[in-house]
């Protein structure tokens, strides 16, 4: 059996938290309040977080360059299809410079909920993702549950199954 040097054990152990810690250097914490996030959507209509409070929401941020990102949009469109009567409501942030190919990703993946243009990438500050996409679920008094940085198919029902869980009578 090979032995590793120490330097590559510590290497890697550091690197393993960091990773599980990513999500405490500031923006979102899980069971801390969502941070603040209002825009204007690429039609140009306002909105924002505050007045979605009362359902479950899922801040998704993504980009038209994002492989993954372009996997996710139709699970997200499913559950918004599939969950949006029973208060679920998606936003999606879009952190393109460009707002054209931001719309144009969207149109041709016939997504349908609203995405914010966040070229300045002030929202993104404020919740800091750690990869394109991600997707942070909101209960229904503002509170950060769950948080997904990246996607895989095998993330589809992971994200199903805590969405019905917010969903739940007293959640």
């Amino acid at each position: 059996m090979t032995r590793l040097p120490k330097s590559l054990i510590l290497l890697v152990v550091l690197a393993s938290s960091a990773t599980s810690m990513a999500w405490a250097d500031g923006g979102v914490t899980i069971g801390k309040p969502a941070p603040k996030l209002s825009g204007k959507d690429l039609d140009g209509n306002p909105l924002s977080l505050a007045k979605l409070k009362g359902k479950v929401v899922i801040v998704d941020f993504w980009a038209s360059w994002c492989a993954p990102c372009k996997e996710e949009m139709p699970v997200l469109e499913r559950l918004k299809s599939k969950y949006g009567k029973y208060g679920l409501a998606i936003v999606g942030v879009s952190v393109d410079g460009d707002a054209g190919k931001a719309g144009k990703f969207l149109r041709d993946l016939k997504v349908t909920f609203p995405s914010i243009h966040d070229a300045s990438h002030a929202i993104a500050e404020r919740y800091r993702p750690k990869k394109m996409p991600t997707s942070i679920l909101i209960d229904r008094k503002g509170t950060v549950r769950f948080i997904h940085a990246g996607f895989k198919a095998a993330d589809a029902k992971a994200i199903e199954r805590e969405v019905r869980s917010l969903l739940q009578p007293g959640k």
